[in-house]
């Protein structure tokens, strides 16, 4: 059944489009997770355990759902998760996610394996921005990407630290996908089958991971899958230590991105870190592992007020959202909630996925007989 972009009213709808344009491989890497994919499923259906305890006949005609994080005012309470390779899923790539997170006031991240140079997306956006630091064995490279980030005028720094090495992401194996995408007989009928895709792909600039290609060959003229990308460039030595030299080098807020537990919570504030991202990088690495609103309570527990606590992973919905701000998170995240929608259409579906985003949140504050977001609290909460 085609479908038109006006008509995905949700996540899963985008979600449905994208699989439409996208050759099989690349749409099953945005899809897929690791081995059995529990934990990427759990990260959205922990959400059906709990439920909201409304009030009404409070008055609700001016709903305010501004939120601060890492010093950043944002317009609504989530924002766009730093994903890597974007313009394989649409030639706007890291610009249309720019150009609609700064339309929509919030927050977005860049990764190191962007596809679009830090300078150029500094240049093209005042908003808010994220860059999502991979500690790579290259210590050259580590020191170029931080200053590259700084030149173009970033705002935090989130350094990832659930990838000591690639999960086991079975259905890239069974696709054969690679970055950039390998041309094989397989490869070329799934290109031949999604003719949009692949006239965007072969008519534009080369792919390649914009900060890295100088440095590093794989991802940009030599194919690899992201998980062996992972397992053979980043280092597996990376520890708080190193961590703690990274906050004090980038002088600016702060993230550590991919906690789950409380003591390590409390290690990211012992370093002085701003913020945490409690993720488990969308089900991607670990599966098995708990999902980030399932974790969020006992994480609030040990270091709510003393650091910023971010719930990434899992958000279909806006009332999502509200949940995990009832429980007391600062902001959420979220990447494939905007990644099939760029993937469907460009900037204009990130657009779309935000305004849905946006109008569910505020819908839901009403519903809940909340303005702000600081109405919001662990009472209005039940698990069953």
């Amino acid at each position: 059944m085609f479908r038109r972009l006006e008509d995905c009213y949700n996540v899963e709808m985008l979600r449905l489009l994208a699989k439409q344009r996208l050759p099989g491989p690349i749409f099953h890497y945005i899809d897929g997770a690791a081995d059995d994919e529990v934990t990427y499923r759990q990260n959205t259906s922990a959400f059906d355990a709990c439920d909201l305890v409304p009030n009404v006949l409070v008055g609700v005609d001016e709903v305010d759902m501004s939120t601060t994080v890492m010093g950043q005012k944002i317009d609504m309470p989530i924002f766009c998760s730093p994903t890597a390779l974007q313009r394989l899923f649409h030639n706007d790539g890291e610009r249309g996610v720019a150009r609609a997170a700064e339309k929509y006031g919030t927050m977005f991240g860049v990764s190191s394996l962007g596809t679009v140079s830090l300078a150029e997306i500094g240049a093209m956006t005042s908003g808010p921005k994220m860059f999502q630091f991979y500690y790579h064995k290259d210590k050259g490279l580590n020191q170029t990407l931080l200053e590259r980030a700084k030149a173009a005028n970033f705002d935090v720094l989130a350094l990832t630290v659930d990838t000591a090495t690639g999960g086991n992401r079975e259905r890239d194996l069974r696709t054969g996908f690679t970055s950039p995408p390998k041309l094989t007989l397989q490869s070329l009928l799934s290109f031949a089958i999604r003719p949009l895709w692949a006239y965007e792909y072969f008519r534009n600039e080369p792919m390649a991971m914009a900060e890295i290609q100088g440095h590093v060959k794989e991802g940009s003229n030599i194919a690899i899958s992201v998980g062996d990308y992972f397992s053979k460039m980043l280092d597996m030595n990376l520890d708080w230590d190193d961590a703690a030299k990274l906050k004090e080098d980038w002088g600016r807020p702060f993230c550590v991105k991919g906690l789950m537990s409380a003591e390590d919570a409390k290690r990211a504030v012992d370093i002085g870190a701003d913020a945490i991202m409690v993720s488990n990088h969308g089900g991607r690495q670990l599966d098995g592992s708990r999902a980030p609103f399932d974790q969020l309570k006992e994480i609030l527990d040990a270091v709510g007020g003393d650091i910023e606590v971010i719930m990434d992973g899992g958000i279909r919905r806006g009332t999502h959202v509200l949940k995990a701000m009832a429980l007391g998170a600062t902001a959420c995240s979220g990447g494939r909630m905007y990644l099939y929608a760029l993937a469907a259409a460009g900037q204009a579906g990130v657009e779309k996925a935000l305004g849905n985003m946006r109008t569910e949140i505020e819908r839901g504050m009403r519903l809940m007989g909340v303005t702000r977001l600081d109405q919001l609290s662990e009472d209005m909460l039940r698990w069953r």
